[in-house]
């Protein structure tokens, strides 16, 4: 029950600030091509769903961070989410030091694999495939990359019953619009 009352707020919360984004983006650009308002509605679904954590998430941060690279997105994040756009850290050092961690890694696999049984060659593959399986999900999820394992399931069940919400409140307005245009032909 508490989920569902949690899911529904949040659709609200999303709707709100998706309808919030639309309105500014067609107040600030009266004659737009299908393709800048693809990109609006876009623009518009991400700041919203990302607002609705409060910046509690990493990936709501990312969300932001990658919106407000392009300096004209920066206003209508602003009004959308009502607080300034954070100014994205500098990550170069962490994924430098991450790529020579993960070069002596490599070093002590080819070192151990010289002198092994079956069932460490089973589990030394087993997790080789978890690894591959992480790599996806940190691309999947935005600010994934510099994540944790842990943190990065935490990160991304909250961002799928994010996205969930996202579809739906977007389904639902999709076919409130075509109720609305086959009742305006008739």
């Amino acid at each position: 029950m508490k989920s569902r009352m949690q899911n529904s707020s949040l659709k609200q919360e999303f709707l709100k600030n998706w309808i919030k984004g639309l309105q500014l983006h067609a107040n600030f650009n009266k004659n737009t091509t299908i393709l800048e308002r693809r990109k609006a509605i876009k623009l518009s679904a991400d700041i919203a769903i990302a607002s609705t954590r409060n910046s509690t998430t990493r990936w709501s941060r990312a969300l932001i961070a990658d919106a407000s690279r392009d300096e004209s997105n920066k206003t209508l994040i602003e009004k959308i989410s009502g607080r300034d756009v954070p100014h994205k850290a500098s990550f170069g050092l962490i994924r430098c030091s991450k790529k020579i961690l993960k070069r002596s890694r490599v070093a002590r696999e080819v070192r151990a694999k010289k002198a092994v049984s079956p069932s460490v060659v089973a589990s030394l593959i087993a997790k080789k495939l978890v690894k591959s399986r992480t790599r996806v999900l940190k691309r999947l999820v935005p600010g994934g990359e510099d994540m944790d394992e842990i943190s990065l399931i935490k990160e991304t069940i909250d961002y799928i019953v994010s996205l969930r919400v996202q579809v739906d409140v977007m389904g639902r307005m999709a076919k409130a619009a075509d109720r609305l245009i086959r009742s305006t032909s008739l």
